[in-house]
Order: C-alpha cells, then structure tokens, then sequence
C-alpha cells in the first residue's frame, strides 16, 4: 500500500514539473489550499523602515494610550464613586469608557511592540483575536452613541417621562443590548472572515488586523460574496443607527429652540454637544477611513487614516465629555 502512495506521488510530481502551475494535476492545488488555510502567521504594515521613526511611533503610541488610559480611569472611578453621576448618562458614559479602553488596548500594544522591536508579524490566532475585538468593541460603541442619543431626545423632548423610560432596568437592558450586538456581530465577522482560504500571501496592508485586508488574501470567490454581504447587512444597521441619530437631534434642536429663555437654550445645547462632537468624530473618521476615494489612496496616508478612526477617538472621547459636563468636572474634582 505504501509503494503505491509512493508510486502515485512521484507521478503527480513528474506531471507538475513537465506542465506549468496552472496545468498541474488537483493534489497540487489542493495541497496549495490546505496550506494557505492553516498560515502560521501575518505581516502588518510597518510604520517607517527607518529606526528613528519607528521609535518615535513606539513614543507616540505610548503617550497615547497612557493618556487614554488614565482618562478613561478617572470617568470610570469619577462615575462609580460619585453619586450625582448615578443616572442614566452616567452609567452610559461608564459603559462608553470601557470600549474606549477596549478598543485602544486592542490595536495600540502591538503595534507599539512591533515598532520597539523592529518587527510586523503577529500569530493567526493573534491576528483572529484582535479583529474579533476590535469589531466587538466598535460595534458596541456605536450601539451606545445611539442610546445615549435617545437619552438627550427623551431629557429634552419628554422630560416628564424621563424617569419612566429610562429607568434602572431600561438602562441595564439596552446597555445589555449594545454589548450583544456587538459580540454576536464580532463572531460572525471573525468566524466568516477565517474560514476562508487565504492564497494570496499573508501581507496586510495596515498596522491592525481589518477585515478588508484580509479578505484581499482569500482566494474563495463564495465566502468573499458571504462576507461582503454580512458587511452590507453591519453597514445597513449601522445607517439605521445613523438615521435615529439625525432624527433624534432634529427633534431635539426644535424643542430647544423653542425654549423662551436664552439661558435654558444653552443649558441644553449644553448637554448634547458632548455627545455630538463624539458621534461627529466617531463618523467622520470612520467614514473617511472606508469611503475615500482609490485615487489618494497611499500606504502612508492609510495608516494615519486608520489612526484617526481606531486610536484619536477613543483618546478624545473622555477630554471632549470631561470639558463640558458640568457635573463630571465637579466629581474630578473632588477625586483630585
């Protein structure tokens, strides 16, 4: 039995070397599938090949994440031990800080080590685990943004059944909400997106694990169409997302305008800027990062644009809440 698998192998390999690679016999494409299905590694895209550079991104990148650490903490510890901040915004602003943590513990510490150690390669399962996070946590931020939206919407427009709608058990389910949306959305996206079979090499073009990059390396035409269409299924529940948002701040703005005196006008812009500057930042660099146009594309200019939208807004997003929450900056201080 052994000669004869012997014998049928050494004629598969006589015919794959008298035709070329397209012409060969199916054990060698098969072979070549099989191989590509279980790669032992991928390569990210290296942020500067000179030395300097690349220690002054693992600086960058430090100072970066330090900071957003220690914001992130004091909102965390600010709206745990202070009680003025046991409300509804303050237990979604607590949920908002630990993606925020989430997402920049996800992509930064990599990359950081990479840079400090003149290296690109990350695991597959690493590779799985990242992108499985990353997807988790910006989806259940994005979640959150538009629940704490139709927080504002019902505190301005329906202020007398403010308490009704968004009671302690309201807040714990839709803030439960979010988080399954996003786990449920991240395991479909990671499993669909490495069970294909990848032959087009292991180099991603960016810094992070990211779905479009990897699915430029498979070589299945079906799971490609399957993850393109579970993407335009997350991208359409994201537009509705979208749409509540704008109609919600519609809504709100016609209600504070009608506001008699100039003071209540501000005090209520007041409370939704916060919000709307996160929401804004939180688009407009995503957005950007997936819909700009092919002609300005460049490796360099992807990875600031994929800084923008994966490591500024999550860095930001405590300074923008911290600087116009009144009540937050009352509690900090007092931490202090």
């Amino acid at each position: 039995m052994r000669n004869k698998v012997a014998l049928l192998r050494g004629v598969c390999l006589n015919f794959s070397l008298s035709f070329p690679v397209s012409e060969q016999c199916p054990c060698a494409g098969k072979q070549q599938m099989a191989n590509s299905s279980s790669m032992p590694q991928f390569l990210l895209l290296a942020f500067s090949d000179r030395r300097e550079l690349q220690l002054l991104h693992f600086w960058l990148f430090l100072a970066i994440s330090l900071a957003a650490l220690l914001a992130n903490g004091l909102i965390l510890s600010a709206v745990a031990c202070d009680h003025h901040l046991h409300t509804p915004m303050g237990f979604f602003l607590l949920n908002l800080s630990l993606t925020d943590l989430g997402c920049i513990c996800t992509t930064v510490p990599k990359a950081m080590h990479n840079s400090l150690w003149d290296s690109t390669a990350i695991s597959y399962m690493g590779c799985a685990a990242q992108l499985f996070f990353l997807a988790f946590f910006i989806s259940a931020e994005f979640s959150l943004l538009t629940i704490m939206c139709y927080d504002r919407y019902v505190a301005i427009c329906k202020p007398l059944h403010y308490g009704t709608l968004l009671g302690s058990r309201a807040c714990a389910h839709m803030a439960a909400a979010a988080w399954t949306a996003g786990f449920l959305s991240a395991l479909l996206h990671t499993a669909n997106t490495f069970s294909l079979p990848l032959c087009q090499g292991n180099a991603l073009g960016q810094f992070f694990c990211e779905i479009p990059h990897i699915l430029k390396l498979s070589c299945s035409h079906s799971g490609y169409l399957r993850e393109i269409g579970l993407l335009l299924f997350t991208v359409s529940l994201g537009l509705g997302c979208f749409i509540c948002i704008v109609f919600s701040y519609v809504q709100i703005f016609r209600a504070v305008l009608r506001i008699p005196s100039q003071q209540g006008q501000h005090k209520a812009f007041s409370t939704c800027l916060p919000h709307l500057a996160v929401v804004s930042l939180f688009l407009s660099t995503g957005t950007f990062a997936y819909l700009k146009p092919p002609s300005i594309s460049s490796p360099s200019l992807d990875l600031v644009v994929s800084v923008l939208y994966s490591v500024v807004p999550p860095a930001l997003n405590p300074l923008i809440y911290s600087l116009r929450n009144q009540e937050l900056k009352d509690a900090l201080r007092k931490m202090m």
